[in-house]
């Protein structure tokens, strides 16, 4: 398929073939230039029915096979992302907005959570011991059966790949909604896994919005869900999915928090804080959000203006996903101003030349924040950083920890002692040490604390595992001549 072949309606993917319902649509835009690109189905509860039980019924035959057979099949099929890596990248700038360059890393990123995949087989080795004379346990590894993956519009290829790869070697089949503002990258990966020798039924994908949602954290013949969104919809998602019985790991927003000394490197400061807070336009949980300075870090702050004077919409700086999108983030930079913020670099009213009508929205940076002003503590998700001053220390994490989030933290100085008290006491899942997105890369598990994660456990890296299957313990002893105690 091509990317002009992408954008005919888009239908949902059940049993292997692609399917138009007749239920209700809704308009694909391109962020870039706010053109309509496609059109996708608002499935119902049926639609979601029809793939559980095309994923049930391929369930015993995928689930008995061996992992080393599951694998050969993402063996093949990451050769085919390696493959179609321009037609893939296209495809995130189309319906995402993002420059081409942080799309192709989506792409590459897949590659490696492929590679974790299908490196299972020799992390899972079953446990085997002679607990007492004559008598053996062992305990292995059993899949679900039928799981769910909820993903969002920020990283139309890399999130799916956070749980389908995984899922899918240990067994499970799979159901997938992806984000409806952001479908067609979820479509030609499931074309791509066909090609790779998946067989029919183990992986579906059913398009909609809410009712979607609902209708996987209700059925009751699926066995997990994983979501990955705004920490309001994770809330009622976990809750929704847990009521059924189901396991679930729900991702929510983020609010992290970027805290820097004095001492800290100027150029390499300034440039990964700038990064960090405009890559992707800010769209990603990862992104800075707050800066927070202590004591004298105004040569910093000086540097900072200068690297994100080079960031260009339209050019190193993608769009932000929608209209809506542009004016709730120009509206907070807004209130931070009417709250007695300073805006020392403003990216409200951003029009590029040639796209008039899309979504821009310029780095913005914003100085002398409070913690009370909604910049310091609601989820912009826009390229947009806040700097709150602290005297010392103590006060700066006090800021960090008050926080409802606790997705990521990082700390920028050369002081190995400041760094370690911010690594103990920082509320947050992961953390950086001169690092401004602190991602874990495989095996590694990405996840945070608070209220940026609902659910126990990991749906990515080696904590994806225990998600994802279950135990099954066995004792066996055969021979009755053996000698026998209270323990056998």
């Amino acid at each position: 398929m091509n990317i002009s072949e992408s954008l005919s309606e888009i239908k949902n993917y059940i049993d292997g073939k692609f399917e138009r319902n007749e239920q209700k649509s809704l308009t694909i835009i391109n962020p870039q230039n706010g053109n309509a690109i496609s059109s996708l189905p608002l499935s119902t509860y049926s639609d979601v029915d029809k793939a559980v039980q095309a994923a049930k019924k391929a369930f015993p035959a995928w689930s008995g096979i061996t992992f080393k057979e599951r694998v050969q099949i993402f063996f093949k099929y990451r050769t085919l992302l390696e493959k179609n890596i321009e037609e893939l990248t296209n495809l995130v700038v189309l319906e995402n907005g993002k420059i081409y360059e942080e799309a192709k890393a989506e792409i590459l990123k897949s590659m490696e959570l492929c590679e974790f995949a299908v490196s299972i087989p020799q992390i899972i080795t079953n446990e085997v011991q002679e607990v007492s004379k004559g008598v053996e346990c062992r305990i292995e590894r059993k899949p679900l059966g039928v799981v769910a993956s909820i993903t969002p519009f920020n990283f139309p290829n890399m999130v799916p790949h956070w749980t389908v790869p995984n899922a899918l070697v240990l067994g499970n089949t799979m159901v997938m909604k992806p984000s409806e503002i952001v479908p067609l990258s979820t479509v030609r990966m499931a074309e791509l896994l066909k090609e790779a020798g998946l067989p029919d039924g183990v992986f579906n994908v059913v398009n909609g919005g809410k009712e979607v949602v609902e209708a996987i954290c209700d059925h009751p013949d699926i066995k997990a869900v994983s979501f990955v969104g705004s920490t309001k919809v994770a809330k009622i998602v976990y809750k929704r999915a847990t009521s059924t019985l189901k396991r679930c790991v729900a991702l929510g927003g983020a609010k992290n928090h970027l805290l820097v000394f004095p001492d800290a490197n100027p150029e390499m400061t300034a440039s990964n804080v700038v990064a960090s807070m405009s890559g992707c336009a800010g769209q990603r949980c990862m992104a800075a959000s707050v800066m927070v300075g202590i004591a004298s870090i105004d040569h910093i702050i000086d540097k900072m203006v200068g690297y994100a004077k080079d960031i260009i919409p339209g050019k190193n700086l993608g769009s932000v996903i929608s209209r809506e999108a542009k004016e709730r983030i120009e509206n907070y930079i807004t209130q931070a101003e009417k709250d007695g913020a300073k805006i020392l670099l403003d990216g409200r009213n951003t029009i590029v030349k040639g796209k008039e009508d899309g979504f821009y929205v310029g780095p913005t940076i914003i100085d002398h924040v409070t913690t009370d002003m909604s910049v310091a503590r609601e989820e912009i998700f826009g390229p947009v950083i806040s700097i709150i001053r602290a005297k010392n220390i103590d006060e700066a994490i006090s800021i960090e920890n008050g926080s409802n989030y606790g997705n990521a933290a990082a700390v920028f100085t050369q002081s190995g002692g400041l760094a370690k008290q911010v690594m103990e006491r920082a509320s947050a899942g992961m953390i950086g040490v001169n690092i401004g997105v602190p991602v874990p890369r495989e095996p590694f598990s990405f996840g945070g604390w608070n209220d940026s994660k609902f659910g126990v456990g990991d749906i990515t890296g080696r904590s994806s595992i225990e998600f994802w299957t279950q135990n099954k313990k066995t004792t066996i002893k055969w021979n009755p001549e053996a000698q026998t105690n209270w323990m056998s």
